[in-house]
């Protein structure tokens, strides 16, 4: 079986990898397991980079894995392979047993209980191959930086401009008779850009992602909207240290909800590592806001019917009038806690934020004068409590429009006092990931500048 079956026949491969599964499980079954997960895969891709004119980098991928997991008692055992050979199978099934006989019991190891398994799967229109060649997806690039390039004269040089196309065929079973899986798509055009004046030189980039490469935007507009983000930063300087408003435009301000996220996220909980923990029930928001995971969202990035455990996903709030209502759990995590798996192992899926009415413009305008944030450096924040610190770039707005550019800059405060500083949500939604969000105003963060 190879990979590029999957774009040709995958109501085939399906078939076949579901009974490869099933035949993990039994040979698990069979040398004594009380309890076994499988897990087989395949996939394709190709990725081909353009720089200044130049093919640098054409990449062609053709994965497969099979992983099992197997359970005596609450004794535990995994094992992997890549060969699909019936030989290399029984050989992971044995390690995986043998692994599990000399482990030590965990009393909160196990599958998900048989209820949660999802059933009447549901078809979320995730699977759209796009059966470009090198040469094709070369031309493609080269349109895209070509464009960026010719935008302005100040364009003097290129981080190069990339196609990318993926596909993919999972399939997951256990020893509950649960076994399902789907195909899966995900196509990219970006480009990033270098521009120079008597000031110095500056950098910005573009991108468009999909499940459906009709649905990316076109090469010449992703290069043309990087150069003109890039031209935009030219003369960038600093601002004085200062408490202010700021706006995380749409594409940064996900990394927000982000850590929210992480902030309820089971493992985190467990082990006391949040500084939300204790807080489900309590506002940590203001009363506008409402979170919540949305994974049947037809076409969307994040977007799956069931969890890594075979849980079915469903939509449910994680915040609603500013107050938790679910904390982000997998099986493990939910029995550590006395609680119920969420289905989210492996994270979460499509997590959405309600947008207000006004669009970024319409935010600048009510913030009047603060910062503008659209690039995010380091990874300075602290889940543990809260403190947020972070190198960022963007621009200063006074009068309610963009006076210049800033660069050099950290903000800082912690997450507890931002989420509860947010003052509105805008309706410019980013949807280019598995959080989507728009721009959001958050009051009285530190700028660390001059």
């Amino acid at each position: 079986m190879t990979a590029t079956l999957l774009a040709k026949e995958p109501a085939l491969n399906e078939a076949r990898l579901e009974a490869m599964v099933e035949d993990i499980v039994a040979q698990a079954r069979r040398q004594g397991a009380s309890a076994c997960e499988a897990a087989v895969s395949i996939e394709s891709g190709l990725s081909v980079t353009v720089r200044m004119g130049e093919i640098e980098t054409i990449e062609h991928n053709r994965d497969k894995g099979l992983g099992v997991t197997v359970y005596f008692g609450r004794r535990k055992g995994s094992a992997s392979t890549s060969d699909f050979t019936p030989v290399a199978i029984e050989q992971a099934v044995q390690a995986a047993c043998t692994i599990a006989r000399y482990t030590a019991a965990d009393e909160y190891a196990g599958l998900a209980r048989k209820e949660l398994m999802a059933k009447d799967i549901p078809d979320l229109d995730l699977y759209h191959p796009w059966h470009i060649d090198a040469e094709a997806a070369i031309t493609l690039a080269e349109e895209c930086e070509s464009q960026a390039r010719d935008t302005d004269k100040r364009i003097t040089n290129s981080e190069g401009a990339t196609v990318s196309s993926h596909q993919g065929l999972r399939i997951y079973g256990n020893s509950h008779g649960f076994c399902g899986g789907y195909a899966s798509t995900r196509h990219s055009v970006s480009c990033a850009v270098i521009a120079r004046d008597d000031k110095g030189m500056q950098r910005d980039y573009w991108y468009s992602v999909a499940r459906d490469r009709l649905e990316l935007e076109p090469a010449a507009e992703i290069g043309r909207h990087a150069a003109q983000r890039t031209l935009k930063r030219l003369g960038a300087r600093r601002v004085k240290t200062q408490q202010a408003p700021v706006v995380f435009a749409a594409d940064v301000a996900a990394s927000l909800l982000s850590h929210f996220a992480r902030a309820i996220s089971g493992g985190n909980l467990y082990r006391h590592a949040t500084f939300l923990e204790g807080q489900l029930g309590e506002r940590v928001f203001p009363d506008s806001v409402h979170i919540y995971e949305y994974p049947h969202l037809k076409k969307a990035l994040g977007s799956t019917p069931f969890d890594n455990d075979g849980v079915a996903t469903y939509t449910h709030d994680l915040v609603c009038d500013g107050m938790i209502k679910n904390y982000v759990l997998d099986t493990y995590a939910a029995r550590k806690l006395g609680m119920e798996s969420t289905g989210n192992s492996g994270g979460f899926h499509n997590l959405l934020i309600d947008p207000g009415k006004l669009d970024l413009a319409g935010l600048l305008q009510q913030m009047h004068k603060g910062l503008l944030v659209t690039e995010l450096m380091g990874m300075g924040v602290n889940i543990v409590t809260g403190d947020y610190s972070r190198g960022a770039s963007g621009y200063w707005i006074e009068n309610g429009a963009i006076a210049y550019p800033v660069e050099e800059i950290t903000i800082a405060g912690n997450l507890r006092d931002m989420f509860m500083q947010i003052k509105e949500v805008g309706n410019d939604v980013d949807i280019r990931g598995n959080i989507r969000t728009g721009s959001i105003l958050v009051d009285g963060i530190t700028i660390a500048g001059t």
